[in-house]
């Protein structure tokens, strides 16, 4: 990496394909988690007996709360994601916030919307 002290033009335009590959296939699984919370996909217990009912009540309360949760999730790494691509617009895009250097590529590839190297987020 020597000197440089950002990545070139090229290269974020390759991290920006990455990052936007990323969001659309996070925007899709957040979608899906949201439909699963508002019982939009038509899956419902209203078709099935009483004893099974209160049976499946519970699991479907617990199965939005594990979605909710997924979905918070899902929402925070768009989050990250679109902070990413400002970034590549700002050409600050792979600069670790702590050491001001670039953080490695291959990290970069793994977890595009990283702001610190490994050696930063291992405190050392």
């Amino acid at each position: 990496m020597g000197d440089k002290n950002r990545y070139s033009d090229e290269e974020l335009m390759e991290f920006k394909k990455i990052i936007l590959d990323k969001l659309e296939k996070a925007q899709e699984d957040y979608t899906m988690y949201k439909n699963s919370i508002t019982q939009s996909d038509g899956n419902d217990i209203s078709d099935t007996s009483p004893t099974f009912k209160v049976l499946e009540e519970g699991a479907a309360t617990l199965s939005k709360e594990e979605a909710g949760k997924l979905a918070q999730r899902q929402l925070k790494f768009i989050q990250h994601l679109q902070a990413a691509l400002i970034r590549i617009e700002n050409k600050t895009y792979g600069v670790c916030r702590e050491t001001g250097k670039l953080i490695a590529k291959e990290r970069l590839r793994a977890v595009p919307h990283a702001t610190l190297s490994i050696d930063a987020k291992q405190g050392k």
